[in-house]
């Protein structure tokens, strides 16, 4: 079990998937859900819950904290307010993920725009805060929790890989610098990173360490020099030599600051865009 809730009481339950049978469950398999919307926790404010169609409290499913952007809300990425739901993971997921949207905060943020400034670990608390209670109320894996987010949600997530890398088996960092903080980060976590070279807000240069820190502590073998992406795409790196508890995966897109960044193609005008199954894909690579 991971670390964090090695201090949370567990109830055990009879599993009804087979897939089920190695995971490490929660406390609330077995219990009827109460969290939805607007849940309030004593330190950092409320988070939004999504279940899965169908959801079963005896299935112990993925948990995936998805991040708002500066200026954003909770509420705000769970109803698509700048982008899909919960960044358009959740169609990908196919109902094996329950999703949790934090609200910000405005302390230690840019003017007084909801964020993630992280003043004095302020928003890690928060999201310790919510796992104790996700995990008394909602049935899934303890060993299958991530991280994703866009601009200052990205830079959460990075902030949760160095300071609770026990706690979160990967993280999916979308378009971002180091501005939360990293307190830790020096020990290898599953790793997944986009970036747009065009950057205007969050410069590519500065996505750059942020890779190559988890490129080092995983073992992966780098990439010299990094490939440029084609005009109106992107490019993938797959790392090799990592451990294999610990991928590397770095995209680079030719556009600027978006969370929906979409290949041009030979038309001038892409189809959609890659992100949300290029996410999913990284993080429901573990089982």
């Amino acid at each position: 079990m991971r670390g964090f809730f090695s201090l949370v009481s567990q109830t055990l339950v009879t599993l009804t998937v087979v897939d089920s049978a190695l995971a490490m469950p929660s406390a609330g398999c077995g219990k009827a859900p109460t969290l939805k919307a607007n849940n309030t926790v004593t330190s950092g404010g409320y988070f939004i819950v999504k279940l899965p169609d169908g959801y079963d409290n005896k299935k112990p499913y993925r948990l995936v904290f998805t991040f708002h952007a500066l200026g954003g809300s909770g509420a705000q990425l769970a109803q698509g307010g700048i982008s899909s739901a919960y960044w358009g993971i959740p169609p990908v997921a196919n109902n094996t993920a329950i999703f949790i949207s934090p609200n910000g905060q405005t302390a230690g943020s840019v003017g007084s725009m909801m964020g993630w400034g992280n003043r004095n670990g302020e928003d890690i608390k928060f999201v310790d805060n919510i796992l104790a209670t996700a995990s008394a109320d909602l049935c899934f894996n303890t060993d299958q929790i991530f991280s994703t987010g866009f601009s200052y949600g990205g830079a959460i997530s990075y902030a949760l890989a160095c300071a609770r890398l026990k706690v979160f088996r990967a993280v999916a960092v979308m378009t971002s610098n180091p501005i939360s903080g990293c307190d830790g980060g020096t020990e290898p976590i599953a790793y997944y990173h986009q970036h747009g070279t065009k950057d205007q807000a969050l410069p590519f240069r500065g996505a750059l360490p942020m890779r190559d820190k988890y490129v080092k502590l995983n073992g992966c073998k780098p990439v010299s020099p990094d490939p440029t992406p084609p005009t109106g795409g992107h490019v993938k790196i797959v790392y090799e030599g990592c451990n294999p508890k610990y991928p590397v995966t770095w995209v680079a897109v030719d556009g600027d600051h978006t969370p929906s960044p979409r290949d041009s193609g030979s038309g001038g005008g892409g189809t959609g865009t890659f992100a949300p199954a290029e996410v999913w894909g990284f993080l429901s690579q573990f089982t």
